[in-house]
């Protein structure tokens, strides 16, 4: 039996228009239209960049600017921090949050609304206002200027139990739990077995997100560090390493593509889950 062919009028609805090519278009050079300049900027001259109009291709100064970037602060240190703390975080985020989900989204227990509830709530108070009393925390116990300060607040994040939660409500069904426990699977197998393979392109897309935030973070960092900086903290000295005179953008925006680096790399190492992942609620919506 042949499947119906599709209506003409059908295949006009469902093709996007113009307008629609037209927008995206517009979006991914206006997303992509930061990186671009940076680049830009950072491989021409400090009088280049400061010319009327501005440089709009990339000049043949990068290696030279990247020498500069290196003599002025310890950039390698700082991008292994970097790496060590959102790494650790994003990791620690992505099992947490997981365990959380699956708990709040195929366990029934006495108060898990209220939880929930309570979990959310907590998404709503402004990260700065926790600043203060966790500065005091990390100074009483001994932490300051060390990397477990930086990455204490956020091995566990609300945004990700919530995320993890709505994930698994419809990524596994309940008779697939219910038929694991017949078979004698624990509690702890169940989740190993059915729920992590199920959320696997949840935890990719947490862990890509979770690790973007905090090798992003400078607010805190600049608070709980003092030598032992990350590399948002030590990109800042580029700007006033020429304390004084006119800021050199050709080195600060130099310095800002190199440590935008290893984001690109875990973008394209990723990509597949990320993609899947999305698809995959896009379905599911």
């Amino acid at each position: 039996m042949s499947l119906p062919r599709m209506s003409a009028r059908s295949r006009l609805v469902d093709r996007p228009g113009w307008v629609v090519y037209g927008l995206l278009a517009a979006f991914v050079v206006g997303s992509a239209l930061p990186l671009y300049w940076s680049f830009v900027i950072g491989s021409h001259t400090k009088a280049e960049a400061m010319e009327m109009p501005p440089p709009l291709v990339p000049g043949g100064h990068f290696l030279d600017n990247a020498r500069r970037v290196f003599d002025t602060i310890d950039f390698w240190q700082a991008m292994v921090n970097s790496i060590i703390v959102s790494t650790a975080c994003a990791a620690s985020v992505v099992l947490f949050a997981t365990l959380a989900g699956y708990s709040f989204a195929k366990l029934r227990f006495r108060g898990s609304n209220a939880l929930m509830g309570f979990v959310i709530l907590t998404m709503a108070v402004p990260t700065q206002l926790a600043i203060v009393p966790l500065f005091i925390i990390i100074t009483d116990y001994g932490l300051y200027d060390t990397l477990l300060a930086v990455a204490l607040p956020t091995l566990v994040t609300a945004f990700g139990v919530f995320f993890m939660r709505q994930y698994l409500l419809d990524a596994i069904p309940d008779e697939l739990i219910e038929a694991a426990r017949v078979d004698g699977a624990s509690m702890i197998r169940t989740f190993w077995t059915v729920a992590v393979p199920a959320a696997r392109p949840a935890m990719a897309i947490l862990f890509l997100f979770t690790f973007m935030t905090v090798w992003t973070d400078y607010m805190w960092p600049l608070v709980a560090l003092k030598d032992n900086q990350t590399l948002q903290v030590a990109l800042d000295e580029l700007a006033i390493s020429g304390q004084g005179q006119t800021t050199d953008y050709a080195l600060v925006l130099c310095g800002t593509g190199l440590a935008t680096i290893p984001l690109l790399v875990l973008f394209v190492l990723s990509g597949r889950q990320l993609v899947a992942g999305i698809m995959q609620g896009a379905v599911k919506g």
